[in-house]
């Protein structure tokens, strides 16, 4: 019933005359038109936040009518992002010999302003990338699991600063730490575990929980809390606590409390759910003039580290959420906490050297790396497995930012993040993607991984 109707009904039966006081019948009546009355209100309610409904709420999501016209939104009075330089800086990109396919999403003031495709979907063929093509993210994932955790903690179901032992069966420590190092030290990658430990085996066909036990068997780098190592198979200890606390598998808990519920339809995590979907980037370790190679299994089997797919829609509506335009999915609370500094990252810098003019530190959350770029604060996450790159980058001040897709081993789009805040911040634009026909230091590669064929970043 709308809400006219239901006006109608009442006014009618408010005007009904009655003899002898009010009647039973008409205070039953009264009560069943308020209830519905209040239903109405409550599914207009629901309605006004369904992704993509209204393009000028708060909110997150992008419906296809709004994509097909979203040159529009790219004229708002409000936007400082040359979306038409982006766009031919794009363009000059995707014609490198070493790119094969690209997607690129930018986000503005909180909406959803840039979403395109570039390039194929495998060398050779003339099958489009679009906004509908499925990537995957690599350690781009790693900030969901620090999300969820946070959202669990936020409900007050665990909290981070309590030992990971408690909630992880699988995880074994030197000298017995699981029962002293925290699930915030497993999220910040701070145990005091070398980097990357028994990646390689993991890449092997290992199991990852029984690794996970494993890690018991090597030197401590530092006490946990102290210092910063990249991990995966570590790292995926957060998928066990997310598992006890829930009850269900980290994959269907991510699906039913964030990626649904944000309406990111695409999103899974399964190389099937890759390989099935009706159009998918194939990876290549080459450029345009090599085969795509096989689409590899180990961290599908770490889920919280590396285990996202998705579409270049759906990972810019995830950024979206990162910006706090989704609180009823992740709370102020609970993104501040993975978005504040943990721990010091000095490697990071040293790998970000070619943007040190405006970079001045780098640290890590739960999951999110933490930048000041230019005197602003500005988080992301690069991700890379073999054949796939991904990067998220973005102002939770300004709600603005960027994300990219890309199908081969190149570095060379990093760029791209640095010249979206460039920008934002209205400074003197670099050549940070190096296609402007001048000799451009190398981009940084995501962090050597195991035999560095097939790793996530």
């Amino acid at each position: 019933m709308s809400r006219s109707g239901v006006r109608n009904l009442l006014k009618r039966k408010l005007s009904k005359p009655q003899a002898g006081g009010v009647s039973k019948p008409l205070v039953g009546g009264l009560l069943i038109v308020l209830i519905l009355l209040g239903f109405v209100l409550w599914a207009s309610t629901r309605s006004a936040r369904a992704p993509g409904v209204d393009p000028e709420r708060p909110g997150v999501g992008i419906s296809n009518q709004q994509i097909a016209r979203i040159e529009e939104r790219q004229q708002a009075a409000d936007s400082v992002i040359d979306y038409q330089r982006i766009d031919r800086r794009l363009q000059a990109l995707i014609a490198e010999e070493s790119m094969v396919g690209l997607a690129v999403g930018i986000v503005e003031n909180g909406q959803i302003r840039f979403l395109k495709g570039y390039g194929v979907t495998a060398a050779g063929t003339d099958d489009q990338v679009g906004v509908q093509t499925l990537f995957r993210w690599a350690s781009v994932s790693k900030g969901v699991a620090g999300d969820m955790v946070s959202k669990l903690a936020d409900e007050g179901k665990l909290s981070v600063y309590e030992p990971i032992a408690k909630y992880s069966p699988w995880i074994r420590l030197p000298g017995g730490i699981e029962q002293r190092a925290t699930v915030a030290d497993v999220l910040s990658h701070s145990l005091g575990l070398a980097g990357h430990a028994y990646d390689n085996k993991l890449e092997e066909g290992a199991d990852p929980r029984f690794l996970r036990g494993q890690l018991s068997t090597l030197n401590l780098i530092c006490p946990p809390g102290q210092c910063h190592a990249y991990q995966n198979v570590a790292y995926d200890g957060a998928s066990d606590v997310v598992e006890k606390i829930t009850g269900m598998p980290y994959p269907q808990a991510i699906a039913e409390r964030i990626f649904g519920p944000l309406g990111m339809t695409s999103a899974n995590m399964s190389r099937q759910g890759l390989v099935t979907a009706a159009s998918w980037a194939r990876p290549h370790a080459g450029g345009k003039h090599s085969k795509p190679v096989e689409v590899t299994e180990p961290y599908y089997r770490v889920p919280s580290a590396g285990g996202v797919n998705s579409t270049i829609k759906d990972l810019a509506i995830w950024m979206q959420a990162q910006m706090g335009l989704a609180p009823d999915v992740l709370s102020p609370r609970a993104l501040e906490a993975v978005q504040s500094p943990r721990v010091s990252t000095p490697g990071e810098l040293g790998r970000m050297r070619k943007f040190r003019e405006r970079l001045s530190s780098a640290s890590y959350g739960m999951g999110w790396r933490i930048y000041n770029y230019a005197g602003h604060k500005v988080v992301g996450h690069r991700g890379g497995v073999r054949g796939y790159r991904s990067l998220v980058m973005f102002d939770p001040a300004l709600k603005s930012g960027v994300v990219a897709l890309w199908n081969s081993s190149t570095n060379q789009p990093g760029g791209l993040e640095f010249e979206v805040m460039d920008m934002l911040y209205r400074l003197e634009p670099r050549d940070w993607l190096g296609v402007d026909g001048r000799a451009t230091p190398e981009q940084p590669a995501p962090e050597a991984v195991g035999n560095g064929a097939m790793g996530a970043d």
